[in-house]
């Protein structure tokens, strides 16, 4: 892919840091921080808010629920309106719903009547964040000048990795040494991040995904081209195969070892996490010059094997070793995914960034789905739910080989 050289309406504001896109990068990997903010942060209060405020676990589970529809509209809708504004604009409207969010959780609670209106009211701030963080942060990395687009992406994805796996050690940390009591000065300190990432992101250059004078892709040729649902599958089949084991990762070591919850999230999705993580460093590092398609499709083949030794292991030691394999041989499926979409098709701009950002929550969300409702046809059996959801990564290893040759010398 060509470099692509900073439009001007997305130049930085005067005083800016210099013109060097790894500021833009920094600011970035950044923004997935925040989202790991928003997404984690507010469910370690769950069981607060059960107790301070009295509010039931069905409503509690709404949260859940409206986060991540919300964030499922703005992958529709921002489609529409990122290019007329900006991706500049839309980054700082970004990271103000996201403090929004954050700010308001330490205050509507107190002041709606019964409590619950105001969390919901929060949630909703800072879900508009988070969705739009998701569709914007990817393209501009893609957009910026870097020789290895596909190590840049890796690298990206791996800050909510990290940035997830702190929001728990710092929140679990500060609870200990303060007390849950004092949750409310904890939201306010994470939402320092997206504030000073905001006034980051207007002193750096944004770089544009299209030539001078070419025009992106609309919905109607999208779906047009063949690889493009190719593309929207591997998406879907990318974030089942994360979030199927993820997901109930805790709960399986819980059952699995008999051991108490905060250690099952420590062995389960932390250690997914963790490797997760590496996996996208590693490629980060070390993966310019590399067959990403090659890498994509060993990867499937290793989470299909850590499935079979999650669900079919006799022993449970054996079961969390598959577990954290799931984690690393997963790592490089979704940011590949994006940096393979914008290859095979380089006019695809905001709209494919945004439908692939959809894609991808729907398999994070269909993934978790289907073992739940496997295991309990299975008399709660939670390793037949997972054997069942085997099926998202060998869809995916089926589209990468249907895919091959979309990219040229890099499928």
């Amino acid at each position: 892919m060509t470099q692509r050289s900073a439009l001007t309406s997305e130049r930085p504001a005067v005083g800016s840091v210099d013109g060097s896109y790894q500021h833009t990068l920094y600011a970035c990997f950044i923004g997935y921080i925040v989202q790991a903010v928003v997404n984690c942060f507010v469910p370690l209060l769950f069981v607060t808010f059960q107790s301070q405020y009295g509010i039931p676990l069905d409503q509690i589970t709404l949260l859940i629920t409206v986060n991540f529809l919300i964030q499922l509209v703005i992958d529709l809708l921002s489609a529409g309106f990122i290019d007329r504004i900006g991706y500049r604009a839309s980054a700082l409207i970004a990271h103000a719903f996201a403090a929004a969010g954050l700010v308001a959780l330490t205050v509507l609670p107190e002041v709606v009547p019964g409590h619950f209106g105001g969390i919901l009211a929060a949630v909703c701030l800072y879900a508009v964040g988070g969705g739009l963080l998701e569709v914007l942060i990817s393209p501009i990395v893609e957009a910026c000048p870097t020789s290895n687009k596909e190590g840049a992406m890796s690298l990206l994805h791996s800050f909510y990795c990290w940035g997830a796996t702190g929001v728990v050690l710092l929140s679990t940390a500060f609870f200990a040494v303060f007390g849950t009591a004092s949750w409310k000065a904890l939201a306010l300190l994470w939402a320092l991040i997206p504030i000073a990432n905001g006034v980051f992101f207007t002193r750096v250059p944004i770089y544009s995904l299209h030539e001078e004078g070419e025009r992106g892709m609309g919905m109607g040729e999208l779906a047009r081209t063949r690889v493009f649902w190719l593309l929207m599958l591997m998406m879907v089949c990318s974030g089942a195969a994360e979030q199927s084991v993820s997901q109930w990762a805790s709960t399986f070591a819980e059952q699995g070892l008999g051991i108490t919850k905060t250690l099952g999230d420590l062995v389960g999705p932390m250690s997914f996490s963790v490797l997760m993580g590496l996996s996208r460093v590693l490629f980060g590092k070390y993966g310019e010059g590399r067959d990403s398609g090659r890498v994509m499709r060993l990867s499937c083949c290793l989470c299909i094997a850590a499935y079979l030794v999650i669900t079919l292991a006799p022993s449970p030691a054996l079961q969390l070793v598959g577990c954290a394999a799931c984690g690393f041989s997963v790592g490089v499926l979704w940011p590949g995914a994006f940096s393979r979409s914008s290859a095979a098709l380089p006019r695809g701009g905001t709209v494919l960034f945004a439908l692939l950002a959809l894609a991808g929550d729907l398999g994070c969300s269909g993934g978790p789905t289907l073992v739940g409702f496997v295991s309990s046809a299975a008399g709660d059996n939670l390793a037949d739910g997972i054997l069942a959801a085997i099926v998202f990564p060998v869809l995916l290893l089926v589209a990468l080989l249907a895919t091959r040759g979309a990219e040229g010398n890099k499928a």
